[in-house]
């Protein structure tokens, strides 16, 4: 860090999560502690007479999100890093913020050394995501959304069925369930399949080596 404080407004709902980061942060000599703000907007507000290196920002918040907040620092404040502190770990969720481009992405289990390895690594350009996210990540990109796991054994007989050209009436019969059962387990899987069609549904079965 070559003795230069790093500069940092911190933002959250909840005061006493603020609270808590300032004692942290104020008591490390590396850090000065510029604002702490309980909204997107008072963010804002506050960088039209400074900015700081970094922006600890609360995923979750009233107003401005976390997200729209990362999206407008991003454009108009390139030079301000964003970490993005959530308690969410839902994947869907961990990309939509990571596509803003922010510099780092913390669950708020953290531990403090984490923390401030965070803040350290980030203003050195180097992106920081807790390893629980990273896990998440990797998971996903080896298990997407839509593959075979997603599916129940289940759903995986009743899209085989579907494939060969059953009936919702025979699917029924063959697995001794009802048609209005058929008929739900065929919504889901359509949907955790992200198809829309018969003919989708059918290449994703042979994509799948279902049939």
């Amino acid at each position: 860090m070559k003795g230069k404080r790093v500069k940092v407004v911190l933002v959250d709902d909840h005061r006493i999560v603020l609270d808590g980061l300032v004692s942290l942060l104020e008591s490390d000599p590396d850090f000065v502690i510029l604002a702490a703000l309980g909204s997107g907007e008072e963010v804002l507000e506050f960088f039209k007479q400074e900015r700081p290196d970094i922006l600890l920002t609360d995923y979750s918040l009233p107003g401005i999100s976390g997200l729209e907040l990362t999206r407008i620092v991003k454009k108009n404040f390139p030079e301000v890093k964003v970490i993005a502190l959530s308690m969410h770990d839902e994947t869907h969720l961990v990309k939509s913020i990571l596509k803003e481009g922010v510099d780092g992405y913390l669950l708020k289990n953290i531990q403090q050394f984490e923390l401030k390895t965070a803040l350290k690594q980030v203003m050195l350009g180097m992106p920081y995501v807790s390893p629980e996210i990273t896990k998440l990540l990797m998971h996903d990109l080896n298990h997407p959304v839509g593959e075979t796991a997603s599916l129940t054994d289940r759903e995986k007989d009743i899209l085989r069925l579907i494939a060969k050209e059953n009936s919702n009436k025979q699917i029924a019969e063959k697995l001794f369930i009802s048609e209005r059962t058929v008929e739900t387990h065929r919504k889901n899987i359509f949907r955790k399949t992200n198809t829309t069609s018969l003919v989708g549904l059918i290449k994703f079965a042979f994509a799948n080596n279902l049939v």
